[in-house]
């Protein structure tokens, strides 16, 4: 079978450029509708976002309002921030604890004590009590003097200073021989014994057998003697 193509070659341009003007008008229209389709979906994105800010906005001012006519509001806040600084004030308090183990450890086994005070603030103490000799009460001040603490590996640093011997006294007519001396010790320590945040441990001097070195030391404290008839006639 034999096909003739009697259209001259004017007419086949013609065609081919009608056919490339539809697909060129398809596309550009096809890429109207999806650049109209974005702009609508940009646009409606813009509006539900402001639209969710407005909502949000609004609940934050609706919850706050009420918040504020809550009773006692303030008083809930200010428990809030005390429960928050708990932990800063947690470390920044004295490891009382500590003062019976340092006592035991620096004390001499024949010193006892009446009165102890200690005040946390001034880092100063005042220990009062009786020996069996004044000879006892020399080496428990001296025993505070060269007592040292160290912090994990650091070097020993002096627990105590100023360490004076303010007041002393015999009782010669006392029958109870271990009470025979009295004293009055002030002095001051370095608050890093105390520091609930370290690990300290008291380096005590080989002076005198003190009561942690006991396998059975005797009573740490004790109640001020009565004064004795000697005493007494004494005082008169």
């Amino acid at each position: 079978m034999i096909q003739l193509n009697l259209l001259p070659d004017v007419k086949l341009e013609y065609i081919k450029a009608q056919r490339s003007r539809r697909l060129v008008t398809t596309i550009a229209v096809l890429a109207s509708l999806v650049a109209i389709a974005l702009l609508v979906i940009l646009f409606s994105v813009d509006a539900l976002q402001k639209k969710h800010l407005n909502d949000l906005k609004n609940d934050i001012s609706s919850e706050s309002s009420q918040l504020q006519h809550k009773p006692d509001i303030n008083k809930i806040l200010t428990v809030q921030n005390q429960l928050q600084s708990l932990t800063q004030l947690h470390d920044s308090k004295p490891a009382a604890s500590r003062l019976f183990d340092y006592l035991n450890q620096v004390t001499p086994a024949n010193v006892n004590i009446n009165n102890f005070s200690i005040d946390f603030t001034q880092q100063t103490a005042t220990i009062t009590g009786t020996a069996d000799a004044l000879s006892s009460v020399n080496k428990y001040v001296d025993t505070l003097k060269y007592t040292k603490f160290t912090v994990k590996d650091s070097n020993g640093s002096p627990a105590f200073n100023n360490v004076v011997l303010s007041s002393f006294g015999l009782d010669t007519g006392s029958q109870d021989k271990t009470q025979a001396a009295s004293y009055t010790i002030t002095l001051a320590y370095d608050k890093t014994i105390f520091d609930v945040t370290q690990d300290v441990k008291l380096v005590v001097p080989n002076l005198v057998t003190t009561r942690s070195q006991l396998d059975q030391p005797t009573d740490l404290f004790k109640a001020s003697p009565a004064p004795s008839d000697s005493a007494k006639k004494g005082g008169n």
